[in-house]
């Protein structure tokens, strides 16, 4: 058997360019402004508490997406998904998405179908359009 070496020099890796850097950023922090969210969510939903066990943020072909399990105090869970807007991560935060959640789980979590989406990740099969919903309210 006759053993090949690889060349001792690799081409550089490319590093982003400012746009791709700030995108990743505003990517990162759309995650975490999401996460941290977790304890406003509870108490919007007048849960004992909250994690948000998905945050995916928008992009140019594809919506925003949240996905928090609340834990309410006779120790019932709702696993709930959700959907925000397309577009760039810093966009999504224009309106307010994570404030949009804050709302919807503080009128009492409506399941309208007007504004629930076939999802197959989520847990029942739907997710709920939350731009959707702000614009019927």
């Amino acid at each position: 058997m006759e053993t090949i070496l690889a060349p001792r020099s690799l081409p550089p890796v490319p590093r982003p360019t400012d746009d791709q850097q700030v995108q990743q950023d505003a990517a990162q922090e759309f995650v975490a402004r999401l996460r941290a969210a977790a304890p406003l969510f509870a108490a919007a939903a007048g849960a004992q508490s909250a994690v948000v066990i998905e945050a995916v943020p928008p992009a140019r072909h594809r919506r925003s997406r949240c996905r928090v399990v609340l834990r309410h105090p006779d120790g019932s869970e709702v696993d709930v998904a959700l959907l925000g807007p397309a577009g760039r991560p810093g966009a999504a935060f224009g309106p307010g998405f994570d404030r949009q959640v804050q709302r919807w789980l503080a009128a009492g979590a409506p399941r309208d179908p007007a504004w629930l989406v076939p999802d197959a990740d989520a847990p029942d099969g739907v997710a709920v359009d939350v731009p959707a919903w702000v614009a019927a309210n």
